[in-house]
Parts: structure tokens; C-alpha cells; sequence
């Protein structure tokens, strides 16, 4: 029984564990990844991820608030709202290239 309460002790607070429910699921990870190539705005987000418009008004308001996108709106006429990554986004990237190979490596021999 304490064999359970360490392993317990050593996932509390695990900063794994930490990341995958800070930007987990499915909707966060499609965002960031898809802003990996720079400034987009909304539906251009909406087209690439295949989310409703209300799901991904949700998520991005979830990622701009925790600094992982920003908004930024341009006042010429018409108005345009472009999202980006933040440094904490970006910062990201390496890890999604990192889930890309081991996807590449185990999924893809599959379709072979």
C-alpha cells in the first residue's frame, strides 16, 4: 500500500501530466499546431481545424487567456482579428515535432 501512495506522490504535480491538461485536448493542440504558420485569422483557423465556429471562439479565448495566442485586430476597413502564437506557444512547436515523428514512425508504417 505505500508503493501506492509514493507512485501517487510522484505523478502529483507531474509536469507531463501538468502540460497535457493545460493544452490536451483535442481542439487546443489543432489551434496551436495549425498557428505554427504565423498570423491567421478566424476562419482560416475554422477551415484548417474543421471546428464549429463556437467551439473555436471557446478554445481561443481558452489559449489567449492562459498566453498561448494572441489576438490582435487591425481597425482599417474592414476589420480583420488575426491570432498568433505567443512565446509560450511557440515554445510548443517542439514538442508537436517531436509527436510528429512518433506519429510518422508508428502510424504511418501502418498505412504501408
Amino acid at each position: 500500500m505505500s508503493s501506492d501512495l509514493s507512485l501517487e506522490a510522484k505523478y502529483d504535480g507531474c509536469p507531463v501530466l501538468k502540460a497535457l491538461e493545460e493544452v490536451g485536448s483535442r481542439w487546443r493542440m489543432s489551434v496551436i499546431h495549425v498557428l505554427r504558420e504565423g498570423d491567421l485569422r478566424f476562419n482560416e483557423i475554422k477551415r484548417t481545424t474543421d471546428a464549429n465556429s463556437q467551439t473555436l471562439s471557446r478554445v481561443l479565448d481558452d489559449l489567449e487567456e492562459k498566453e498561448y495566442v494572441e489576438r490582435r485586430v487591425e481597425e482599417e476597413s474592414p476589420v480583420a482579428v488575426y491570432y498568433s502564437l505567443t512565446p509560450k506557444g511557440e515554445d510548443l512547436l517542439s514538442a508537436f515535432d517531436e509527436v510528429y515523428e512518433w506519429g510518422q514512425k508508428w502510424f504511418d508504417s501502418e498505412n504501408k
